[in-house]
């Protein structure tokens, strides 16, 4: 158990924090803890809807971290019954319900990524079909009696489609009611989620006093923007990085991102604090730093994260070599071209770019060529209509674009 006072816990707790309800419960409840040196029961939960998580889902999972850290007792809730219903949160139409299997591996994927933030000996997994799946009929009807229509109506995502009349099915009101039972059954002292989550968490917190609980304090994190730097962050959208990424692509798919994302991202995803973000916005300003200086470190933080300081620094090298020094990267595979695919007269650029998997048709060829992305052993390539013939191929680097590349391999 931690020995910090519980008003430095709470400036730490609400740090980067969107919203917090509230302060005078939240010091209520550490004062008690830290009198009787018994921690507080700490809840986060995540449907296994998809199989990854990705550095958006982390904002929420570093604040669980930071609440381990202060020696509170930490429940990653994985909602294997909630995922049988769906999270309606921000959705305009009824969400397809998942199968058992899919639920499961997902949850076991879930549990083991985490463990890439949170300490292992620490975390205390948990199933909210543990205690859904026994419950009776009857006590669902009485669960669901404890919170009215009027109530669900609300909430921001139900009433816009109501207005619209757009259909709203019944077990979808079901979602915050389970989500808010989970609360009851873990006797959570603080619930995080993202700022999508508010309504649900408030559910929560309702349902403890209906069963005569403590009613939990709630916390919200920001929601994290995308590679786009306007989506949040979705598989969906393709806008994403996977906490199970390669060091290699989640180097290059952070140099992408605007400066501006960047300092979104050092605010959300680093442990940097606030007096040193905005010295290092003032650094970039006064070019005492480059912007990509200060982006180049970001990207290694999240490699050291997820992997280690040495793929980090690997990374970085690499991507000097292919995009800063125009070389290669490490590894170049080989790609096999058989002696009868080439012609007497040579095969075709543009034929050649198609078969390696480089475009899809010949007219994409044509215009990756137009654009000056090929090259054959860092010559480039400017004719479309140019031809090679074997010796001209054989053990030569094809370059398709900055991240394309294959060594042409002649077979007999």
């Amino acid at each position: 158990m931690s020995f910090l006072d519980p008003k430095e816990q709470l400036e730490r707790i609400k740090f980067g924090v969107a919203e917090f309800i509230n302060d005078e419960d939240m010091l209520k409840k550490l004062k008690r803890s830290f009198d009787t040196k018994t921690p507080l029961n700490i809840k986060l939960g995540a449907d296994p809807t998809r199989p990854d998580i990705h550095i958006g889902h982390t904002v929420v999972i570093n604040k669980l971290k930071t609440f381990q850290d202060l020696g509170h007792k930490v429940y990653f809730l994985i909602g294997d019954f909630t995922a049988l219903i769906g999270d309606p949160s921000g959705k305009n139409t009824t969400r397809p319900m998942l199968t058992r299997e899919e639920i499961e591996e997902n949850g076991r994927t879930y549990a083991r990524q985490i463990f890439k933030i949170l300490d292992p000996k620490k975390t205390e997994i948990v199933y909210n079909s543990a205690w859904m799946n026994p419950m009776t009929s009857v006590e669902m009807i009485k669960l669901s009696a404890k919170y009215t229509v009027a109530q669900m109506l609300e909430r921001d995502d139900f009433t816009k489609r109501y207005k619209s009349g757009i259909p709203i099915a019944i077990h979808e009101f079901l979602y915050p009611l389970t989500q808010g039972y989970d609360s009851v059954a873990l006797k959570a002292d603080v619930e995080l989620g993202g700022t999508d989550q508010k309504f649900n968490l408030l559910v929560g917190r309702h349902l403890q006093s209906a069963y005569g609980h403590e009613p939990q304090c709630i916390l919200t994190m920001p929601i994290l923007e995308g590679l786009d730097g306007v989506h949040k962050m979705s598989k969906s959208l393709d806008n994403y990085i996977s906490v199970v990424d390669t060091p290699k692509d989640m180097f290059g798919k952070t140099m992408k991102i605007s400066d501006d994302l960047m300092y979104r991202w050092y605010a959300l995803l680093t442990d940097i604090k606030s007096g040193e973000l905005e010295q290092l916005k003032q650094d970039v300003a006064e070019k005492i730093k480059h912007p990509r200086e200060v982006k180049v470190n970001l990207a290694k933080f999240l490699i050291t994260r997820f992997h280690s300081a040495e793929a980090a620094q690997s990374a970085e090298d690499e991507f000097n070599r292919i995009f800063v020094n125009k070389g290669l990267p490490n590894e170049v595979p080989n790609y096999h071209l058989a002696k009868s695919d080439i012609p007497s007269d040579g095969i075709s650029i543009v034929h050649l770019l198609v078969k390696v998997g480089f475009a899809g048709t010949n007219s994409e060829a044509s215009r990756i060529i137009q654009g000056g992305a090929v090259q054959i052993d860092g010559v480039k390539v400017a004719d479309s209509k140019l031809k090679l013939s074997e010796s001209s191929l054989d053990g030569k680097v094809l370059k398709g674009s900055k991240t394309k590349f294959v060594k042409i391999i002649v077979s007999p």
